[in-house]
Parts: structure tokens; C-alpha cells; sequence
């Protein structure tokens, strides 16, 4: 009969084996506790713990909300093994939770919409050079911070948009044509708070001064259809029901209706025109969306693996053909509706200016009363 002194034993035994079975299974290691995590895959909160040899990663703290992103990582997973995880979020909170985080980051790159953008996470210290011969040849100098902290991975005009049937394109010429009498009551254009509208008025600024980028804004509500409301999407179809006339717009959009599967989205695409503004004095708005090597990459590696991939002509033309953005490597092939639109004149205006300028363009915007 086994005494009271065994059997405490034996069960000291039997406990010890138990925890040591659950330790080899894991690893021994926590799991990665990173909130609103998103792996190519769909699955949240499937990264693997920053440093884990085991897995190949890249993580990604992105702004843009494309779906055409994740065929880009999948297809990179496909190449390479390398499993592409993403936290999504607006800019601002991604940029402040690396601050925040420091050295314990799982971000390995960030990638966001707006120079501006790109501008104000350099200048938060929340990224290092990208040093890769492979990007520098398939990235113009122009589309690339000059101390190698971001490259861009794809850029969009702000262009004005009309309707075929009722506007002579021979009257517009420049942003500035939109703020003239004439065009009482036929401008459409989203809300001051969208970033795409304070870029452009912060390119105002730095082109022309504060006195004429203010003019310019309240000629525009002078002129507005409606007061400001909804993306970029809903100022064409309002084209297309008389509400207006003439739309500010990035070029995407526009791409976009033309493959849309709506029928009302479709038939409004066909009435419209676009006029790339300001081709004989600064030339055409252009911002970019770009990437960012974090500080503190553990998987640095695989992100300028990941970096490659996306600005390279494979990677480049599923972006264009996705999104109809245009692509920062020539080499990509575009879609027609893009390549029919031709070379045209961009403005000249350092995207650190989107940063500098952006609080002042707000400024002006609640000043005209611009909603």
C-alpha cells in the first residue's frame, strides 16, 4: 500500500511532466499579443512574437485600406515564403503608437497615403534609410525621400472632372478657373477635413502664398454646389444627377468607375471629362503613397525584401491594375484607361511642403467657411 509520502510525490512527479509537455509544444514562448493585427491571410492576431526564427515574417503597419495591397503580399508570400502581417489603422495612430513603442515595435514598415504623411513620420523619428540598389533603380529620385526614409509606391493627380454635356473643357484650364463667378453654384469637392484637399491648398501655399491660396478657397465655397459631403466617388455621381458640374477628384476614382459593376456608377463614368489642370503655369497636383523602414525592424531583411517587390515592374503593375494609381516604376504596364491620358506636367512642390503647410491650409479652409 503506497504511503502518504509516495503518493505526494508521485503526484509531484505527474504535475512536473504535464508542464513540461505543454512548454515543448510552445515553445515556451507567449503568444504575440498585437491588437487589431491582420495577416495576408485574413486571419487576426496569426503573427508570429517579433524575433521568432520559426516563422518568416514581415509586419506591417499600414494606412491604406486597398484590397489590391493584399494581392501584392500574397503574391510576395507566394515568391518568396515571407508571411506578410498587417495592423491596420489611420496614419496618425500608427505613426504615434511606433513613437510610443519604441524599441519594442512589432513594425518592421509603415506604409501610408500623403507626402505630407510620409514627411511627418520622418520627421518622428519612427523610421530609418532604406538602402537597397533594387529600389533606387526602379524608383525615380523624385518619388523618394532624398535621405532614403521612404520610397513611394504609387502616386494620384487631383484633377477637375466635368460634365461632357454641359461644360466647354475651352473655359477651364487651371484650379484657379474654379473660383471665378462663372461657375456659380456648380463646384462639387469633399469636406476641408479630408487630407487629399488640404495637400492641395498646402501646394497653394507653398507655390503662390497664404493671400492667394485663401482667395482661391473662398472662390471655390463661393462657387459650391452643395455644401461638402462624402469621397470622391460620390462628387462624380452627383455629376451625373445635375447636382453639379465640375468635381475636384483624384485620377483613381475615376479609373475605378470605369471597371465598377454598377450600372449608375458605369453610365456615369461615360459623361465625364478630365482636365489635368495648370498644364502652362505649376502644373498638376500630384500626391503619392510611399513606405517607410521602421527604427526598429527586427525583420529589416524580409521588409526591404518586401520594399523590392512592391516598387519592382511585377509588383508595381498588380498595384496599377488594381487600383489605377499610377506607378512610381516605368516599366510597369498600366491599364488603357490610365495610358490614354497621356504625359502630362506635374506640379513641382517637395512633399515635406504637405507637412510644413498642412495646419495653415486648415486654417484658411475654416476661415472661407468651407465645411
Amino acid at each position: 500500500m503506497m504511503t502518504k509520502k509516495a503518493a505526494a510525490l508521485m503526484l509531484l512527479l505527474l504535475t512536473a511532466l504535464i508542464f513540461a509537455g505543454c512548454d515543448s509544444s510552445s515553445g515556451g514562448k507567449a503568444p504575440a499579443d498585437t491588437p487589431g493585427s491582420m495577416s495576408a491571410t485574413g486571419n487576426p492576431n496569426s503573427e508570429a512574437v517579433p524575433g521568432d526564427s520559426s516563422e518568416q515574417v514581415v509586419h506591417v503597419y499600414s494606412a491604406r485600406h486597398y484590397a489590391v495591397d493584399s494581392l501584392i503580399y500574397e503574391e510576395f508570400t507566394r515568391r518568396t515564403g515571407i508571411k506578410v502581417n498587417e495592423v491596420k489603422g489611420t496614419a496618425d495612430e500608427l505613426i504615434n503608437r511606433m513613437k510610443q513603442e519604441k524599441a519594442s515595435s512589432s513594425a518592421d514598415l509603415l506604409i501610408t497615403v500623403d507626402g505630407g504623411i510620409l514627411d511627418y513620420a520622418k520627421q518622428s523619428d519612427v523610421l530609418q534609410p532604406i538602402e537597397s540598389a533594387a529600389v533606387e533603380r526602379s524608383v525615380p529620385a523624385d518619388r523618394r525621400d532624398r535621405d532614403g526614409q521612404w520610397v513611394g509606391i504609387a502616386t494620384r493627380a487631383r484633377v477637375i472632372v466635368y460634365a461632357k454635356d454641359r461644360i466647354n473643357p475651352d473655359e477651364l484650364s487651371t484650379y484657379e478657373d474654379l473660383a471665378k463667378d462663372r461657375w456659380k453654384g456648380k463646384v462639387l469637392v469633399r469636406s476641408s477635413d479630408n487630407l487629399y484637399n488640404q495637400s492641395l491648398l498646402a501646394s497653394f501655399i507653398a507655390l503662390t502664398g497664404e493671400k492667394q491660396a485663401a482667395e482661391w478657397a473662398e472662390g471655390v465655397v463661393h462657387n459650391l454646389a452643395r455644401t461638402p459631403e462624402g469621397g470622391d466617388l460620390s462628387q462624380a455621381t452627383a455629376i451625373a444627377a445635375h447636382v453639379g458640374d465640375i468635381a475636384i477628384m483624384n485620377t483613381y476614382y475615376i479609373g475605378q468607375l470605369s471597371v465598377s459593376k454598377d450600372a449608375e456608377e458605369a453610365e456615369a463614368v461615360a459623361n465625364l471629362g478630365i482636365l489635368f489642370p495648370n498644364q502652362k503655369t505649376t502644373g498638376t497636383h500630384i500626391n503619392i503613397s510611399g513606405v517607410g523602414l521602421a527604427k526598429y525592424a527586427k525583420n529589416k531583411e524580409n521588409a526591404i525584401k518586401l520594399v523590392e517587390f512592391m516598387t519592382s515592374k511585377e509588383g508595381q503593375t498588380i498595384l496599377t491594375q488594381g487600383s489605377f494609381e499610377f506607378p512610381v516604376n516605368e516599366e510597369a504596364d498600366m491599364p488603357q484607361f490610365l495610358k490614354q491620358w497621356g504625359k502630362f506636367k506635374s506640379q513641382h512642390v517637395p512633399y515635406s511642403a504637405l507637412s510644413i503647410y498642412n495646419r495653415k491650409a486648415i486654417e484658411i479652409f475654416q476661415a472661407a467657411g468651407w465645411k
